[in-house]
């Protein structure tokens, strides 16, 4: 059974990125992953800066985090677009995982060849396209195996439910499609 980590690159508590990604989370299940939803809020993280590194060592969150992606076969993620890409916050965390930890080969341990689907939902009519073909430059920089399916979803203040359920049936059997696809690669991979 491939263990999948699911995860907004969003902070905010009601983030159409994070109801996004339950539902990727959920198509996984269903195509026979265990998944876990990580909450980044959990791991708050310092900017980074390499002589805070070379001073103090990795934080604590990092660390915790770089085990809960090694122990994971793939990944979902859901990230808003801020004027046309990422968030600061993800790069900075991804900045930090890829940092080499004692014992570590070297610091993309946690990435190397994982499969990776990536969402997004956003309040505009693009619904984050721009920044997903950045995205996954960077994900594949990081030796990640990006699956070709992206899925970006505009109007989202309107696409989810007071449950935060997808109100449209084929946009969330898109979205579910994406858990189920980096499952079955996953399997394949392990």
């Amino acid at each position: 059974m491939p263990r999948v980590l699911a995860f907004a690159a969003s902070l905010r508590k009601k983030s159409w990125n994070k109801k996004l990604v339950r539902v990727a989370a959920q198509g996984a299940r269903e195509a026979g992953a265990e998944v876990t939803v990580l909450e980044l809020e959990d791991y708050p993280l310092p900017v980074y800066n390499a002589d805070d590194e070379a001073a103090h060592g990795l934080p604590e969150n990092v660390i915790r985090l770089k085990q809960i992606f090694r122990e994971h076969d793939a990944f979902l993620i859901s990230c808003p677009e801020y004027n046309g890409g990422y968030p600061g916050m993800f790069k900075n965390l991804l900045d930090w995982l890829s940092r080499k930890t004692p014992g570590e080969e070297r610091g993309l341990d946690a990435f190397s060849y994982k499969p990776v689907a990536v969402m997004a939902a956003t309040p505009g009519a693009l619904g984050g396209n721009r920044m997903l073909a950045t995205l996954r430059g960077l994900l594949l920089h990081l030796q990640m195996l990006v699956i070709p399916e992206v899925h970006g979803l505009g109007r989202a203040a309107e696409a989810f439910d007071e449950q935060g359920n997808l109100k449209d049936p084929k946009v969330e059997a898109a979205i579910k499609n994406l858990g189920r696809k980096v499952t079955e690669i996953a399997a394949k991979l392990r």
